[in-house]
């Protein structure tokens, strides 16, 4: 079991990683903004590719951060199921969850996902906007952002089954007591 605790620490890595560049994209795409509206209001210059840009920016932001709201236990959940159960009952929800419902889910959408991006790339798709963009960058970003979600899953089950197993691991899902 310790060995898969190092492997679910270095995915946790790979997800903090690529928060810190989704949290770099949101200053980025406050900047581009910014720029783009102080140039449309003071030199009557504008580009649908400074607007479409941002757009391409938010994806990355959702998709790339997605995985490590997962491993800091701040994504959406029913607490009504959650919230009163102890740690072990906590752990099952978890393990139940993440088998049943997160890996489908993901590797269905992967799945798709990668179709269209590679629909994307093969034709060589832009934007049809005067000044788009090219589109499969952000569409690669779909199925890249889904199985670091996917990845993070199998962090977190190796997590509850090594607490279902009394083992100490430290995940942001829930504190354990201190003995």
């Amino acid at each position: 079991m310790a060995g898969l605790l190092r492997i679910s620490g270095m995915i946790d890595g790979v997800s903090r990683f690529f928060s810190w560049i989704a949290a770099w994209l949101v200053l980025l795409s406050c900047l581009i903004s910014a720029g783009n509206a102080a140039s449309r209001y003071l030199f009557s210059l504008s580009s649908n590719a400074w607007l479409e840009i941002q757009w391409q920016m938010f994806a990355g932001i959702f998709l790339l951060g997605g995985a490590n709201v997962l491993r800091l236990n701040e994504h959406v959940r029913v607490d009504l199921l959650y919230g009163g159960r102890s740690e072990r009952g906590k752990a099952w929800t978890d393990v139940f969850g993440i088998v049943f419902f997160l890996f489908p889910s993901m590797l269905t959408m992967l799945f798709f996902s990668w179709g269209f991006f590679l629909t994307s790339f093969r034709s060589g798709e832009y934007s049809s906007n005067a000044g788009g963009l090219l589109l499969w960058p952000v569409k690669l970003l779909l199925p890249f952002g889904l199985a670091l979600l996917l990845l993070q899953g199998v962090a977190e089950l190796i997590k509850r089954v090594a607490i279902l197993r009394g083992e100490q691991v430290e995940t942001a899902a829930y504190e354990r007591p201190t003995q």
